[in-house]
């Protein structure tokens, strides 16, 4: 009985591997072959890195390392799967063609990934961003983490994770805070009506003299003048720079400016204006 079942099973393996081995080694050997590859433009992709920071830091090609490996995997892939299946006989220019019409169709359905793809090549190419580098666009503003193939992951000052795609990004105006030299500082001050003259200028004394005193303010960007009459105060205005480019450095000086602008005029009674209206009635006589 077991040996009647044994041959029903067995037999027809044997026949299937009998006439399919040529094919199931060739599948194997393919397998090997494409892991290996892999493997190589890994460490190739690897050692042209490190060969490049050497070199130039800033080399463009850094950025488009990872979108190139994938791109040189992909055709390796595809050569070795036709190489494979021309060797058993297939056609693999019918093939070529038949995927060329597919390739066609799955472009029109595919379009937005396409356009991704290409939107990360324009950005890497250009160096418009890199990995930490702190950028703003459209609604978004953050660090960015990962730069793919598809999209770019920005790390919000919420600390949230927002995946854009490339394609949404590169079709956009892009500011990268992080190129920066330096950052501005623009306060406006409003001080009453009310304020005697020598007090406004010793309003707009004060705030050059706070630019100056602080270190992390530029000296030969200093601007102070009364800017505006407004509705219901007189406007003073400090416009200076600093070299802190990072978002959490440059609100903390600024924060530090304003508290200083807050103690000094408090302590040389300026007083500080707040939206306010008046109303004239006017007397008639009878």
């Amino acid at each position: 009985m077991i040996d009647k079942t044994l041959n029903v099973i067995v037999k027809p393996v044997l026949k299937f591997l009998g006439v399919h081995s040529p094919f199931i080694v060739g599948v194997i050997v393919n397998i090997a072959l494409i892991m290996g590859a892999s493997k190589l433009l890994d460490a190739f992709e690897i050692k042209l890195v490190n060969r490049l920071k050497e070199r130039n830091s800033d080399s463009p090609l850094l950025n488009l390392m990872p979108v190139l490996t994938k791109i040189a995997k992909g055709l390796v892939v595809f050569l070795l799967l036709a190489g494979f299946l021309q060797s058993f006989g297939y056609n693999v220019s019918s093939l070529i063609a038949g995927f060329g019409i597919t390739g066609l169709a799955v472009g029109f359905a595919a379009k937005e990934a396409i356009g991704n793809i290409f939107g990360s090549v324009g950005l890497l190419g250009d160096k418009v961003y890199k990995i930490g580098d702190y950028i703003k666009f459209g609604e978004y503003e953050g660090y960015v983490e990962k730069i793919n193939l598809r999209s770019t992951s920005i790390r919000t000052l919420d600390n949230f994770i927002v995946n854009v795609p490339n394609n949404t990004i590169a079709n956009q105006a892009i500011t990268n805070v992080s190129q920066a030299t330096k950052r501005r500082i623009d306060i406006n001050v409003s001080i009453e009506y009310g304020t005697p003259n020598e007090k406004i200028d010793r309003a707009v004394e004060i705030l050059r003299e706070i630019a100056h005193d602080n270190e992390n303010i530029t000296g030969d960007g200093i601007f102070t003048a009364v800017e505006e009459l407004a509705d219901s105060a007189i406007i003073v205005r400090l416009f200076s720079y600093t070299p802190e480019i990072s978002w959490f450095s440059y609100k903390k000086i600024k924060g530090e400016v304003l508290k200083e602008i807050i103690r000094r005029y408090r302590a040389e009674g300026i007083e500080f204006a707040f939206p306010s209206t008046s109303v004239y009635i006017e007397k008639t006589g009878k």
